[in-house]
């Protein structure tokens, strides 16, 4: 009976204490409360034209699509960059209110995956206040709201969940940022809206994983305001990153081939960045970034229970460029400034948020590769494996920085608009130009500006490729042609305007 009594007594006192912490949290988040957060989540329509990589002279067809966002200082609206990127028209609107504020996009950052809108009518802000965000991570378990407009309604819609995970990962290929999970879900249109605990944002969101149940992520805090600081001079300059490959000090092999003690733990320099001049080595083994420790699994401890990977404590800690690291170099213990940099450059980069470049002579369409254009081998296995074995460049050089003798690859962007003058070749849709008439192509622009000023009759162009043939153009026939090959396929400018005004210039 005794211990009966005390268990009656302890299930009293636990579901007591229930009832007391649900009501501190009624408490903390008010009806008001409730009803102001809400009013600063919005809804963002967008139509998008992006680029055409396979046609540049035009762009995409215009997409709708819709995501969130949120009321911040400053009276702006955060949201995703992928919400607004190539936007033409940018609208938002709350799920009380039936007329749409035009926007406009102020900053962004597509690495970080961030954007601003301003709006043109600054009186929104009046009645819409700004959401106030925590300045530290949240505990794993934590539990969370997820505030947006999925797909499937007009109204906000609102989720619950916990934090599942924290990581610092790489959000696209060469950003990288804090990420965390959450299993709250996060539906398409939910992109962009804030993730509450409390009555304080913790982060946005910004993706879910596709064939998963109950996998979202969202961009903490943390991340925010450093984009936020990036930008208020007016443009996005990107974050400090240490671009050295490094690899685990798991292997007992590699210590002993190192010669450390046991007591050394620490990250390898597998290979060290090829554009730096000074700083680390191959074999180097980083012991300490700052003053936290690494372990031999690269990561850093930030927390009892969490641990991320150590480049995270770069953005924390560059200064000018300098990284302070402390390292074992052929069994000497040294401090050190390490370069970081600011991205990394890519003889086959991104768009970075604008418009192919091209150039049209004759029936052929020239344009630089770009990772927009490598869509057409990167989803297509065949494709992929057709041009490694035939050795194009846009396989083996996919990850090379520029040179000074190759700045860029020079691609037919485009099948060969229908004419004689191509008759008995072959369609050279992503063949990589290697030289004309001998002379190597640095760039885009260094082929325009040799047949621009080309005076031999005939035009010899290699390709560069294991496989394929050598076009022989006659030059004056090519130039003659142009104007009617345009005119024929409603094609207005023979090039980028960056381009015309290589052509048009004078030798």
């Amino acid at each position: 009976m005794f211990l009966k009594s005390v268990l009656c007594r302890s299930l009293l006192l636990f579901l007591l204490s229930g009832l007391f912490v649900l009501d501190a949290s009624a408490k903390a988040n008010s009806p008001a409360q409730l009803a102001s957060l809400e009013k600063s989540v919005v809804k963002v329509f967008s139509t998008l034209r992006g680029p055409d990589p396979f046609k540049p002279w035009g762009k995409a067809s215009p997409q709708e699509v819709t995501g969130s966002g949120v009321v911040i200082e400053g009276r702006r609206i955060l949201t995703n960059a992928h919400v607004v990127q190539y936007a033409s028209q940018v609208q938002i609107q709350t799920g009380q209110e039936g007329d749409k504020v035009p926007a406009t996009v102020e900053a962004i950052s597509r690495g970080m995956d961030l954007a601003i809108l301003k709006l043109d009518d600054d009186k929104f802000f009046d009645t819409h206040a700004a959401v106030a965000r925590v300045n530290k991570l949240p505990e794993v378990t934590d539990a969370v709201f997820a505030y947006g407009y999925p797909a499937g309604g007009n109204s906000l819609s609102i989720t619950k969940g916990i934090v599942s995970r924290i990581e610092f990962v790489d959000y696209d290929g060469s950003v990288g940022c804090l990420r965390i999970q959450i299993d709250a879900a996060i539906n398409p249109g939910n992109s962009g809206g804030p993730v509450i605990a409390g009555d304080k944002m913790v982060g946005l969101a910004f993706s879910g994983l596709m064939h998963a149940q109950n996998i979202g992520y969202i961009i903490p805090n943390e991340e925010i305001e450093l984009f936020l600081k990036d930008v208020a001079d007016g443009k996005y300059d990107g974050k400090p990153i240490l671009l050295d490959v490094t690899q685990t000090l798991e292997n007992p092999a590699v210590r002993e081939y190192l010669k450390l003690e046991k007591s050394v733990e620490g990250c390898i320099v597998h290979r060290s960045y090829e554009g730096a001049t000074e700083g680390l080595k191959e074999w180097d083994v980083i012991t300490q970034i700052g003053d936290t420790p690494i372990d031999n699994q690269c990561m850093v401890k930030l927390k009892p229970n969490l641990r991320v990977m150590f480049k995270y404590k770069v953005q924390q800690l560059a200064v000018n460029g300098k990284l302070p690291l402390t390292i074992m170099r052929a069994g000497q213990r040294l401090k050190l400034d390490a370069p970081v940099f600011r991205g990394r450059p890519h003889m086959i980069s991104d768009l970075a948020g604008g418009y192919p470049s091209y150039f049209i002579w004759g029936p052929i369409v020239f344009s630089r590769a770009s990772l927009e254009y490598m869509s057409f081998i990167s989803n297509n296995a065949p494709a992929l494996n057709g041009y490694a074995y035939n050795a194009s460049p846009l396989i083996t050089l996919r990850g090379e920085r520029p040179t000074k003798e190759r700045e860029e690859l020079v691609v037919v962007a485009s099948p060969f608009f229908p004419h004689k003058l191509v008759t008995g070749y072959s369609n050279r849709f992503g063949s990589v130009i290697y030289a004309i008439n001998g002379v190597p192509v640095r760039s885009l622009k260094h082929l325009v500006t040799m047949l621009r000023d080309m005076q031999e009759d005939l035009v010899v162009i290699h390709f560069d490729q294991r496989y394929g043939e050598t076009m022989v153009l006659p030059r004056k026939a090519m130039l003659t042609e142009t104007e009617g090959i345009l005119s024929d396929n409603g094609i207005r400018s023979q090039g980028s305007p960056d381009m015309m005004a290589i052509w048009n210039s004078v030798k």
